[in-house]
């Protein structure tokens, strides 16, 4: 595969996601303008409903990018030739999906301070924490499975050719299996959304929490929590579409 092709095809993709940055401040924007015109208990409070989901955005972005660099170091990990590094990935992605996520997060809030002082973390940072090692164990297995999904006889020609095993796996193996990976990963931040809604649980305000200070003030859980569930669903649908045309650009000729 040509060095030219995967530089172009990463290029379009990261001009994509710029845009789609964009995008989601414009969505937001105007969710909060589409708010702000309902009748109570949801117009006044608008803002309020809408710093909970920036709130909810912004972890689930940082969650994202600290998880897919952990996936990406526990994916090759778990094909690594060196047993410990095999092992320690191992034991990584068995302990972060042997327990629930509410723990984790639970635990880096409270008992990480504990255990080293000079670590202490707000509640935004410690939901990023957990939520992002929390990720980074489903998307290496992820990573790791779309790299044995590339046929063997492709590493087999690139180092017949006089390619490193580095470069192999740089520029032969994981473009192809960028292709592969791309769905569930996205898949992943979806349910990363859902998930930083766990993060009401240490006293963050997102989303979540937003609506429940809300439906305790107002008495009226109906309309309130319908609205934080349409929040969630307009939201998760719109990484929904950009993972449609993400696959598209992704797609390798």
């Amino acid at each position: 595969m040509s060095r030219n092709l995967v530089a172009a095809k990463l290029s379009k993709a990261c001009v994509f996601l710029l845009g789609t940055a964009v995008g989601f401040t414009l969505l937001s924007l105007g969710v909060g303008e589409l708010l702000s015109i309902l009748p109570e208990p949801i117009g006044s409070r608008a803002d309020l409903f809408i710093e909970g989901a920036r709130t909810s955005l912004y972890i689930t972005l940082y969650s994202a990018i600290i998880g897919l660099i952990v996936g990406v170091v526990m994916g090759l990990s778990s094909g690594s030739s060196n047993r410990f590094v095999r092992g320690f990935a191992w034991i990584y992605v068995w302990l972060i999906r042997g327990t629930p996520v509410l723990v984790q997060i639970l635990f880096v809030y409270y008992a990480v301070p504990a255990l080293f002082p000079s670590l202490q973390l707000n509640e935004f940072w410690a939901a990023v924490f957990a939520l992002g090692l929390n990720v980074g164990a489903y998307n290496g297995e992820v990573i790791r499975a779309g790299i044995e999904a590339v046929p063997k006889g492709q590493t087999e020609a690139a180092r017949s050719l006089g390619l490193s095993k580095a470069k192999t796996m740089r520029w032969v193996v994981l473009p192809q299996a960028i292709r592969i990976v791309v769905p569930p990963l996205v898949n992943n931040i979806v349910a990363l959304l859902k998930d930083s809604s766990l993060a009401s649980a240490i006293g963050l305000l997102e989303l979540t929490l937003a609506g429940n200070r809300i439906s305790s003030e107002t008495f009226l859980p109906v309309p309130v929590l319908s609205t934080v569930a349409l929040l969630y669903l307009i939201y998760t649908s719109a990484i929904t579409v950009v993972t449609h045309y993400l696959k598209k650009i992704m797609r390798w000729a």
